[in-house]
């Protein structure tokens, strides 16, 4: 069966966007190692299966009842997803959480954010889908994550923050417009957030104050909390690929080998990465389109876990995006397959 046609597609601003920062890393420290392997796809232990064994990280809400009225769905060739996972924010948590489908057939990759306070369905004091690094680190996030969304999640890609803050002053640092005021205070992390809004010259240190960015201290802001930061961040990762891959050269491709293997964290080896590069040369940088999960922030209040603000998702809207441009199978996903909460209002 084909993939259903695209009527829904949710784009953000960023939808002619360049791939986010962590995969050029990869895709350059495979380039480089282009020299000394061969390129391999990714090999999956069983790239045709139904719902009920699609992956190991897979667990739980797409779990099989055996009936013959559940259908079988194939996993389509070459198509692949990566969670990339930047962490730590200095409390011990995932900061910034990115799932890529990496799409050869359809000639496009699509990525999209997952608010850190995406409310999940555990068991947990405070359930949100960034404490579950802090639950079993990256491998836990991608087995929430292929949960709440009825897919699988194939590898990770884990970046560790510093490795952020080392990019940008190896590109010389960036200019960025900064999108409000930015004035922040956390003393007990040393941290101090204080930007106008406007064009800024932005070192490594700086840029990562602005992309964690979330309220001032008199709690105004974006408005959108966690939304905000997110369109922040993804108009500076484009921001900073764009530098990158205008001043490709020999010497800077070693540097952002380097910077790889010194902050990066992977189940991918050195020729999936060549593949993966290879095929992002093929796709084009106008093929790369950048999304955020669909929903609204709302303060929840009931007996079943720590009153708090989470991020409700949009369970249709979720459903749509997965099916227009993550779903790895052959056949539409259905709301049964996802395992999305929705609290009474």
């Amino acid at each position: 069966m084909s993939r259903p046609t695209k009527h829904h597609r949710r784009r953000s601003r960023g939808e002619r966007a360049v791939l986010v920062v962590a995969i050029l890393l990869f895709v350059c420290a495979g380039l480089v190692g282009a020299w000394l392997c061969f390129a391999r796809p990714p090999e999956l232990d069983d790239p045709a299966t139904n719902t009920s064994d699609t992956s190991d990280h897979q667990q739980g809400s797409n779990s099989s009842s055996g009936t013959d009225e559940e259908p079988v769905r194939q996993r389509r060739k070459n198509c692949f997803t990566i969670l990339v996972s930047g962490h730590d924010d200095d409390n011990g948590g995932s900061d910034t959480n990115i799932l890529v489908m990496v799409d050869p057939d359809q000639g496009e990759i699509n990525a999209v954010s997952i608010p850190r306070d995406t409310l999940i369905n555990t068991d947990w004091n405070v359930p949100k889908f960034n404490a579950a690094y802090n639950v079993g680190g990256v491998e836990r996030l991608c087995q929430e994550l292929s949960n709440l969304l009825g897919i699988p999640v194939d590898y990770y890609v884990a970046v560790d923050l510093e490795g952020f803050v080392e990019l940008v002053d190896a590109i010389g640092g960036v200019n960025f417009e900064v999108p409000i005021d930015m004035d922040y205070d956390d003393p007990t992390q040393n941290l101090h957030i204080h930007f106008k809004k406007g064009m800024q010259y932005l070192n490594g240190e700086d840029a990562l104050k602005v992309v964690r960015f979330r309220q001032n201290n008199d709690g105004t802001g974006y408005g959108t909390m966690d939304i905000g930061r997110i369109q922040t961040q993804q108009d500076f990762l484009i921001t900073v690929a764009k530098q990158m891959l205008s001043s490709l050269s020999l010497d800077m491709l070693n540097t952002y080998a380097d910077l790889f293997v010194q902050y990066v964290d992977t189940e991918l080896t050195v020729g999936n990465l060549v593949w993966l590069g290879q095929q992002l040369l093929t796709i084009g940088m106008d093929n790369v389109h950048f999304y955020t999960l669909s929903g609204e922030s709302r303060y929840l209040t009931t007996e079943d876990f720590w009153d708090g603000s989470y991020y409700v998702l949009d369970a249709q809207a979720a459903l749509e995006l997965v099916n227009d441009s993550f779903n790895p199978y052959d056949q539409p996903l259905t709301l049964e397959d996802m395992d999305i909460l929705v609290p009474a209002s």
